[in-house]
Order: C-alpha cells, then structure tokens, then sequence
C-alpha cells in the first residue's frame, strides 16, 4: 500500500541541495534577462539535463535516474522555489512517459537514452489545436497512411518549446471521427523528429510570459511509419495515461512559486517599516501570508499523497488532479498576497514579483484548465453526471 513520507529522505534532501546549487548559479537578474528578451533558458537547461536531473524518472536501464515521481516533483518545485521557471523544461520528464509505456522495445532503446543525455530533446507535446481547444477528440489535424510513412496536415496552437526540442510528440486523427464507434477512437500517437522537417512550420507567439509558445503548421507533412507509438487508433487512451504524472509535476511547479512568493512577502513584511512598525505587523498584510502558506501546506499534502499512489502503481486520478488544482490555486494567492505586501514594488519588474505572477497564473489555465479538473472530480471521484 502506498504510504506519505512527510519528510524527505537523506537522498531526497541531497537530490534537492544537488539543484539548489544549480539554481545558484542563475539568480533572478538571469531570468528578468530572458524574460525581456523572450528567450528561452539555454544554459540552465543545458546544466540542468547534463547534471541528469531531466532524466530522473527514465529508468536506469536507459541511462536515466529511475527515480519516482515524487523525486521528480521535487526537482520541479526546487527551480520554481529558487526564482527560476521550471516550465522550460518539465516536459522533458512526462512526455517520455509515452514512449516508455507504449513505445516499442527498438523505440524505447533508440531514444530513451538520447533523451537521457540530452544527446536529444524531446521537449514539444503537440496537442492542442485551434479550433478544438480542450476538447481533445475534436482535433483536426490527419495524419493519413501511405505506404511505409503518414502524411501530415492541420494545425496546432499554444504549443511550447518546439524551437527547442529536436522530437516532438504528436497527436493526430489516422481515422475520420464519423468512422468510428467512439469519439475518443481513431487518435493517434507518433514521435517526430522535427529537424529540417519538410512541410512543418513554426511562428512563434509572444505571450504573457515566457514560455516559448508557438503555432504550428502541416502542410503535406511526410512522416515515416515507424513513429507511430503504440497501436494505430489508440493515441487518446495514451495521452491519458500520462496526464496523471503530468499533473503531479505541474503541480509541483506551482508548489515552487507558492513558496517563493511566500518567502518574499514574509521577509519584506519583516524589514519594510510604516507608521513605526513592520507591516507585516498589521493582520491585513499577514493574514493573507498565513492563509497562502496554510493553502499550501495543504496543496503539497495532496500533491504527496498523488505522488505516493502514483509511484505505487495505484489509481490516482483524483488525487492528480486534485493536487494540480490546489496548487495552482495555492500560488495564484501567494502571488496576490505578494504582491499586496509589496505594493507599488511589486510591479516593479527588479523584485521579480511580477514576473513570476505571470507564470503562475498559467497553471490556473493550462495543462488542463481548473474548470476542468472540477468537472472530472464531480464526474469521476463523486458521481455526478457528465457537466460538459
């Protein structure tokens, strides 16, 4: 049975301590750079993944760590905790999950352990589209069987870090949506190698924060047969394997920012004096910090108990989703009460404060909206009739 450490272990401090030091090494100056800059963090991905934290959750078999998905979270909320943005490269630790549960025994040995060593970089999960949004089995983009390869067309949106990976997994109708018995048949899974691709196209998009988000474009795209994962026709059920690590992790991220924000407000309320005392004195000021740390001490617990069913093999649907939810709530009240206790400098972009508003408040939206998650813990964790 699964079991919540509520401490970490001698090996999880260390793990922890290991990247802290990383952290370091790129303070806040380095990630207001980037962000004015809308580039993507080259150097700390580059330390990060030949340090082998990136590959913690790939078996040793592959060259990774093999650790679980709580050490993974770990790693995730220490950047986030050290002022950085764990989100230019999360993906890297859950999209392989795909290709390690469903990939074949040759794709599994061709590029798990390129993945590992950063040799190749498999950080763009091509998903979401245009004109289908959140509702998955609505996608259109096709990817039609010919000969030994598949023809690609359609479009995507909101996908990241494409101009930064060489793979990219791929999901596409293979069956028309009016040929099938169920909306979620006829999907499928592929990894692409996405380099000097003909066909494929990329624009950048600039958005609230930085995240290397992109559209993207199939015009005639050929692509060779044995990139499909898995079966033809199942690529949905697939994806859904995944999401519960994806979850735990981004929830993880979340968890990072919710502290940071905390820390910063705490000790600013400490040091800045008005009227003739601290305001962090004054209960309008550290009640709001009370309650986002309480939040978050309780989002983590959830987050825990997700990630101990989750590395026990056991269902842990509504735990996931739960922790994602709360942690994303947790940050985004954090951040608020950050920025309240800091007032006019907390807009002042040399805190940093805002700028990592503006990164938490995705995790409100994407991967999966916080509507959304409430509509699956009605349907599936209470019982209650299909909302959407």
């Amino acid at each position: 049975m699964a079991s919540i450490d509520l401490t970490l272990s001698e090996e999880q401090r260390a793990l922890r301590a290991g990247v802290l030091e990383i952290c370091k090494r790129y303070p806040g100056e380095y990630w207001r750079d980037l962000d004015a800059r809308r580039e993507y963090p080259e150097k700390f991905v580059t330390e990060l993944t030949e340090a082998g934290y990136l590959a913690a959750l790939i078996p040793q078999e592959y060259g990774g760590a093999g650790l679980g998905i709580r050490e993974g979270g770990l790693i995730l909320e220490t950047i986030n905790y050290s002022g950085g943005n764990a989100g230019a490269c999360h993906a890297q630790m859950y999209i392989m999950g795909t290709v390690l549960r469903h990939g074949s025994a040759a794709q599994k040995r061709e590029y798990l352990p390129k993945i590992a060593t950063g040799a190749l970089r498999l950080q763009a999960f091509g998903v979401t589209e245009p004109n289908s949004g959140s509702d998955t089995t609505k996608l259109q983009t096709t990817a039609i069987r010919k000969g030994d390869r598949y023809v690609v067309n359609g479009q995507k949106i909101f996908i990241s870090r494409v101009l930064q990976s060489d793979l990219m997994l791929l999901l596409a109708r293979t069956t028309p949506v009016d040929h099938v018995k169920r909306r979620t048949d006829g999907l499928s899974v592929f990894l692409i190698d996405i380099r000097n691709l003909k066909g494929f196209e990329v624009r950048p998009l600039r958005m609230m924060m930085n995240h290397s988000t992109n559209a993207l474009f199939f015009d005639n795209v050929e692509i060779p047969a044995e990139s499909l994962i898995g079966d033809e026709g199942k690529g949905f059920s697939y994806i859904l394997d995944g999401m519960n690590a994806e979850r735990i992790l981004v929830a993880s991220d979340s968890l990072g920012d919710a502290r940071w924000f905390i820390d910063k407000a705490v000790a600013y309320s400490n040091q800045r004096v008005i009227f003739g005392r601290p305001i962090g004195a004054n209960q309008g000021v550290q009640f709001a910090i009370a309650r986002s740390h309480i939040s978050t001490d309780a989002a983590q617990l959830m987050r825990d108990k997700a990630a101990a069913l989750f590395d026990a093999e056991q269902p842990c649907g509504g735990e996931a989703n739960m922790a994602k939810y709360l942690g994303a709530e947790a940050a985004w009240e954090a951040g608020n009460a950050c920025i309240d206790c800091h007032g006019g400098y907390g807009y002042a972009e040399e805190y940093d404060v805002e700028r990592k508003f503006r990164e938490c408040r995705l995790y409100k939206t994407a991967p999966v909206n916080n509507t959304l998650v409430l509509a699956f813990v009605g349907e599936h964790v209470l019982g209650m009739p299909r909302s959407y």
